[in-house]
């Protein structure tokens, strides 16, 4: 089943002209370039320009250079070549960007992963993506020691969070924290400290191995939430592209150079990845490091100390800030903010209202996915904003949506269907399987299988993901309809949304609630609230109140695990 390119390449681009002022309606031709021509470039001009803060120290540009040179020798002395990948698990920090650039210089993909995986989905994503080399973080040593035998890794490089530490927060890490939080190690015979690679390859005359363009970059895994993850991999030429589109949206707001933006969200995941951190190279805007994005007291302080202009996040990160202590008490802390932008999940019109009261700037919703490298759908930053839609795309990305059922006719605005996108940057595959690149690259179109509609200005608005539609009694309920409703009642803090087993009806819709604290709510109270704007059959049959949602190590609300622990407590 293939879309008619010819007939889609002929639908018009409505929403270019509510682009705002100053973003081109394309960037091509893109530069045939990568991170490491534009990084050389700063080098040259700027060398001691920050290209990154963390934890009370910085490290210039000409640092990350000269560091990421003494790597790749490195690299290449253990026989690392091109094409090869090198596993990263650590948090965000210098030791992760500094290995990035090592790791791509010495011709080889960075293949970043998720610190907290359990033994079984480490051993799983280090075998799908054949990687015999990692660099880790002291305090995941011991899980890559107890996967290494079950793998392909020849070679472990181990880091410690303290190197790059401030010298006073050096000291007190040694003393009060290495230890009792497991980062203080004894490596095995045959494994590597990075410092004293470092070191040992540092000030040579770094001979660069050849790279191009289209070559690999990085593998990102993508559909961890519904089954074992596949890599997806995505050029050097990519991460340039998404940056430059991105870079040119931010432009309209922030000032080349000086504007800080947080890199707060991890970097195994596509939207710190593939987004922020290239858009901030690109266009020199130091990077703010923070490590753990749910340390909240680490987070405003590093907000508080370096004043940053952007905040990326996701809709349970604003609103746990707008009701976070420290904030309640001082909200100047936030002042800096000029952007901020969520994605991942649906940004609910009151937490929009709020955070925006919050910071006197802006807050825009995004969508896009891991398979499309982030080619991006962004609320325009100064133009106009429409409640439930997560904007318009961003040059050179298209958007079409097409009948769900066969994917062979292009809809008419309004009407809902999957949403399909076109990009010179969406990933070259799914790494050695063919099959399931074919299921969602078709004729150079990405099928996302979300649901959604533009409407007549070329805005996107999802409905939901295909999977996740309910169907009781044979209606159709999409559980963001129900969570926009739900969020809205003033004791509601956060809420989940999903399809339950049901005898009558097949299937049910239930919805999970937090509460904010010091309020009560009742399920018929919930229910009268629901009926003032959805149909009956939309009405949540079953409601459960809970401490606390299962969610992503990004933020977002893991229905699956919702519908589990139901099943699980049904019998």
């Amino acid at each position: 089943m293939f879309v008619h390119q010819s007939i889609i390449t002929m639908i018009a681009k409505p929403w270019i002209s509510h682009y705002d002022k100053g973003v081109p309606p394309t960037l091509k031709p893109y530069p045939k370039s990568t991170l490491i021509d534009f990084v050389r470039k700063t080098v040259e001009e700027c060398p001691k320009d920050p290209a990154m803060f963390f934890k009370g120290a910085s490290l210039s540009y000409i640092e990350l250079e000269q560091q990421s040179n003494a790597l790749a020798t490195a690299l290449l002395s253990l026989g690392i070549g091109k094409g090869d990948r090198v596993a990263l698990i650590m948090p965000n920090s210098p030791q992760m960007l500094i290995s990035e650039f090592g790791i791509w210089k010495a011709g080889a993909i960075a293949v970043p992963m998720n610190p907290l995986y359990t033994i079984n989905e480490l051993e799983h994503a280090l075998n799908e993506c054949g990687a015999e080399t990692v660099i880790v973080l002291t305090s995941f040593y011991e899980k890559i020691k107890a996967v290494q035998p079950d793998s392909r890794l020849k070679r472990v490089i181990a880091t410690n969070i303290k190197e790059y530490l401030s010298p006073l927060n050096n000291i007190l890490f040694t003393v009060f924290k290495e230890k009792k939080d497991g980062h203080r190690v004894t490596l095995r015979k045959g494994d590597h400290w990075l410092p004293d690679l470092l070191a040992a390859h540092s000030g040579g005359n770094f001979i660069p191995v050849p790279i191009l363009h289209d070559d690999p970059a990085i593998f990102l895994f993508s559909g961890g939430t519904t089954g074992n993850p596949k890599c997806v991999v995505i050029t050097h030429q990519g991460l340039v592209i998404t940056g430059m589109q991105i870079a040119s949206w931010f432009s309209v707001i922030l000032e080349k150079g000086k504007d800080v933006i947080l890199l707060n969200m991890p970097l195994f995941h596509v939207y710190a990845q593939v987004g922020i951190m290239t858009a901030a190279l690109i266009e020199r805007y130091p990077l703010a490091l923070v490590p753990n994005p749910r340390d909240l007291d680490d987070l405003l302080h590093t907000i508080k100390t370096l004043k940053p202009a952007v905040l990326p996040g996701v809709p349970t990160l604003f609103t746990a800030l707008i009701n976070h202590p420290k904030v309640k008490r001082d909200s100047s802390i936030l002042k800096s903010l000029k952007l901020s932008v969520s994605g991942a999940a649906p940004l609910m019109l009151e937490t929009k209202k709020r955070f925006e009261d919050l910071t006197g700037g802006r807050i825009i919703d995004a969508y896009s996915l891991t398979e499309s490298a982030l080619a991006s759908v962004f609320t325009p930053i100064l133009g106009t904003y429409k409640h439930g839609s997560v904007g318009i795309p961003v040059p050179d990305v298209e958007i079409r949506i097409v009948e769900q059922e066969n994917g062979l006719e292009v809809l008419d605005s309004l009407e809902v269907g999957e949403i399909i996108m076109r990009a010179p940057q969406i990933m070259k595959e799914y790494w050695q399987n063919p099959m399931e690149t074919a299921l969602v690259l078709r004729e150079g179109w990405l099928f996302t299988g979300d649901l959604g509609y533009l409407d007549e200005d070329g805005y996107l608005f999802i409905v939901d993901r295909k999977k996740d539609v309910i169907k009781p009694g044979g209606f159709q309920v999409w559980p963001r309809d129900v969570e926009e409703v739900i969020a809205f009642h003033p004791s509601v803090l956060e809420v989940g949304v999903a399809g339950v087993p049901d005898p009558y009806q097949g299937e049910a819709v239930k919805a999970w609630i937090v509460l904010r604290q010091g309020h009560q709510l009742t399920v018929e109270e919930l229910r009268d609230h629901c009926r003032q704007d959805l149909a009956a059959y939309k009405i949540p049959k079953h409601v459960e109140f809970t401490s606390a949602l299962p969610k992503s190590t990004i933020g977002k609300v893991l229905r699956r695990k919702l519908i589990e622990a139901h099943c699980q407590s049904e019998g």
